[in-house]
């Protein structure tokens, strides 16, 4: 699960960004990398390996900008090296991009570009992203409004899923984010705004918190905030006041996130099944609008899951049939979606992701919808889900 964390305001953008990294390494990443804007040019800097890395890289103390990128990425299209790592740069160094998701269109896109005049460094499929911005960006007669129009260009050419954002040395006091089927979030507090994957990379700065939809495209600068839609109409969003405790997603004094969930276990099932178990004894599910009715008319149910999460399923299954007589599968989420599952209105479909944006089990989940099933979504962060 990679990590995006952007910064744009009045103070110093690289420990902000560093921070936000460290926030998200709950999730697994094998490099690391940031880039900031410094006297109107992009600076970055890349490594493999862990977000400790970075802060101790030489030159780490030049990026002095207030306008910043940084990601952590889990290796997909190309080994884990400091020159596949995010942010990627074109190949005339105007823009910089940190990506998490797949562009499964990347080789045609590819092609593309090259045949256009670009040269790529990388082995990723996010090198496209930057490149296609540029080559937009040079391409629009219009100067009113040219960044985000140069990016909204580019996304309606990728197939896959995407969160992105992007700076420019052309256009250096905005960042640009869009995303699809990738959660992202922005988080204000005054002059200061910020972006992460997820919520708990920001909490440390303010927990008024605005959470993207599909199609979204956002312009921020130091002095406001644009929200576009996919055809560039200005639209209105509305921040959401997170009021859990940014501690909570932290490590703690353990030494990684997994053996704080190993030791949270006991606590955290006590603190899951109370919030749904009444005084009478029943258990309230109100909230999901489960009624007898709608359980009655169930006759299969599959456990949808990629990793770890279906392991859940796994255990889950002999309790399902054994407590409720009803056939369950499990199934991977990445073959779920590519095969033609003997599935209808009948059928529970219930999707598990640790981190609620697993790109196989959110494609699972749409493609169940297609099929007129019942869906029950279980994630294991604290999040709102628009539009996914």
């Amino acid at each position: 699960m990679c990590g995006i964390v952007g910064y744009i305001g009045k103070s110093k953008a690289r420990p902000i960004l560093i921070n936000g990294l460290l926030k998200l390494e709950y999730r697994g990443y094998d490099s690391a990398g940031i880039a900031t804007i410094e006297d109107n040019n992009i600076s970055q800097i890349k490594c493999k390996g862990r977000v400790k890395c970075l802060q101790n890289a030489d030159n780490i103390d030049t990026l002095n900008g207030s306008i910043g990128i940084a990601h952590t990425r889990w290796a997909t299209h190309g080994k884990p090296s400091a020159t596949n790592a995010h942010p990627h740069l074109d190949f005339y160094n105007n823009f910089a991009v940190v990506h998490n998701g797949i562009i499964e269109n990347h080789t045609q896109l590819k092609k593309f570009l090259s045949d256009a005049g670009y040269s790529f460094l990388s082995e990723t499929d996010t090198e496209v992203i930057p490149n296609l911005i540029d080559y937009y960006y040079k391409k629009e007669t219009d100067t009113k409004d040219r960044f985000i129009k140069a990016v909204s260009h580019t996304t309606k050419d990728l197939k896959g899923s995407y969160a992105i954002a992007a700076i420019s040395k052309l256009e250096p006091n905005k960042i640009i984010v869009a995303r699809r089927d990738s959660p992202l979030v922005i988080g204000v507090n005054g002059e200061d705004k910020y972006i992460a994957s997820d919520i708990p990379a920001v909490l440390d700065y303010t927990n008024n918190i605005y959470i993207l939809n599909d199609g979204d495209l956002v312009e921020l600068s130091k002095d406001e905030i644009k929200f576009y839609n996919a055809d560039l109409n200005v639209i209105s969003r509305t921040p959401e006041i997170i009021e859990w405790d940014a501690k909570s997603a932290d490590k703690g004094n353990f030494t990684d996130y997994m053996l704080k969930e190993i030791y949270e276990q006991p606590n955290s099932i006590r603190e899951t099944i109370g919030t749904r178990i009444a005084q009478n004894g029943k258990c309230d599910f109100d909230d999901i609008s489960l009624t007898k009715e709608y359980l009655s008319d169930i006759s299969r149910i599959y456990i949808v899951a990629c990793g770890t999460a279906s392991h859940a399923g796994i255990a889950t299954k002999p309790i399902f049939e054994r407590l409720l007589g009803i056939p369950t599968e499990v199934d991977i989420a990445s073959e779920f979606r590519y095969r033609e599952p003997l599935i209808d209105s009948h059928t529970l479909i219930i999707c598990i992701s640790q981190s609620g944006e697993t790109a196989d089990t959110i494609a699972a989940l749409k493609k169940a919808k297609e099929y007129g099933c019942k869906t029950i979504a279980i994630s294991n962060v604290i999040r709102k889900f628009h539009n996914s």
